[in-house]
């Protein structure tokens, strides 16, 4: 016990060492700035109200699912809204997972085999960085959005070859060049896999689908946690890739089934995205508004991105903590993004823009960070 107890202690006294060591805060009272909320489902009464309506119509439905889906946990219910997602995002099978971590971990682990290859971008998330790691395939990464690096690595492959990206990147906030990468999976034979978490929203189904390119990717990862407001995401693809993951994927076969209120909750969460073309209008204005006025910094410039996510670099974590302490005093609820969430050097404020943010707000908010750039 003592010997853990030491190892545990040295490493957490590395991390503060660090600057990098974090703790959990409470909910925040400050203007939104952080959340991935970007319709604001999450805080949406009219959600609420949709999704105890549907509680109310099925009276006989237990609080919890009582097994995993395999046993005692699956429902029609269920079954019925994967269909209704997939349509939804033009696709002929889906999968729901308990979370877009399980999803990918589940995925990842268990699609590729032994001389197989992923080739993931730089800037993929932690979740299908960890799925990858505990296949047997190998495992490749190219620098980010950038084909020729791309390219090398494919030339590298073995066996069955999946390429890995985001539609939008959840740090960077920028979108890769989909078209082009489609063109080299296709040229060296490679199935192209899509994590679409940060994009449903502002892409009402998704960037592939706005791009109409879904039909040509064989897998793609959406989440509800995010612009949805719920939990949960679920896999897309055939549904002869629908039936390998029931089977294989060990992060849905031992798992508790989701209950009937966050199956519930998804399905209503849909249906208001169906009614949300203002909303989305809204956070594309609110996206614009932010750009037209915040000053450009060559020492500290914000990354390109037309998605909901920005992020301004500020190369350090104590000057990323500091800005981020200065925007919440003003009110202003920003994080700092140190590494190793982000690489050393690259650590920045991550500015999340939403629907229901005011001008006034967003005046604010440039306002503040141009004052401080200013007075660097």
């Amino acid at each position: 016990m003592k010997l853990s107890e030491d190892h545990i202690e040295r490493r957490l006294a590395e991390r503060k060492a660090s600057g990098t060591y974090r703790t959990l805060k409470p909910e925040s009272t400050l203007v939104d700035f952080c959340s991935n909320d970007y319709l604001g489902f999450a805080r949406s009464s009219a959600l609420k109200n949709k999704i105890q309506r549907e509680l109310n119509s099925l009276p006989q439905a237990l609080n919890g699912s009582t097994g995993s889906r395999l046993l005692s946990g699956n429902l029609t219910y269920t079954e019925d809204l994967e269909q209704q997602v997939a349509a939804f995002h033009n696709s002929e099978a889906g999968l729901i997972f308990n979370s877009g971590y399980d999803a990918n971990v589940g995925l990842f682990s268990s699609l590729p085999q032994r001389g197989d290859t992923i080739i993931t971008d730089e800037l993929i998330h932690a979740s299908i960085i960890d799925g990858a790691r505990l296949s047997y395939a190998n495992r490749y990464t190219f620098r980010h959005n950038d084909l020729e690096s791309l390219e090398s690595k494919l030339k590298q492959a073995k066996g069955n070859c999946y390429v890995v990206i985001e539609s939008v990147y959840s740090m960077d906030g920028d979108t890769p060049p989909i078209v082009e990468i489609l063109k080299l999976t296709k040229k060296y034979n490679a199935y192209l896999i899509v994590d679409e978490a940060h994009a449903v929203g502002l892409y009402k189904r998704g960037l592939t689908c706005a791009l109409g390119l879904e039909d040509r990717i064989f897998a793609r990862i959406i989440t509800f946690g995010k612009a949805l407001g719920c939990h949960g995401a679920i896999v897309l693809g055939s549904n002869l890739l629908r039936n390998y993951l029931i089977n294989f994927a060990r992060s849905f076969i031992y798992t508790t089934a989701a209950s009937i209120h966050q199956i519930a909750s998804t399905k209503m969460a849909y249906e208001l995205l169906q009614q949300s073309d203002e909303v989305i209008a809204r956070l594309t204005d609110n996206i614009s508004l932010f750009q037209q006025n915040i000053k450009h910094n060559t020492a500290y410039p914000l990354l390109k991105s037309d998605s909901a996510i920005q992020c301004l670099l500020l190369n350090s974590s104590e000057k990323a903590k500091q800005m981020a302490t200065h925007l919440q005093n003003a009110g202003l609820d920003v994080r700092a993004i140190l590494s190793p969430t982000v690489p050393q050097g690259t650590e920045r404020i991550r500015i999340c823009l939403h629907a229901y943010n005011t001008v006034g707000e967003i005046f604010l908010l440039t306002k503040t960070i141009n004052e401080l750039i200013n007075a660097e």
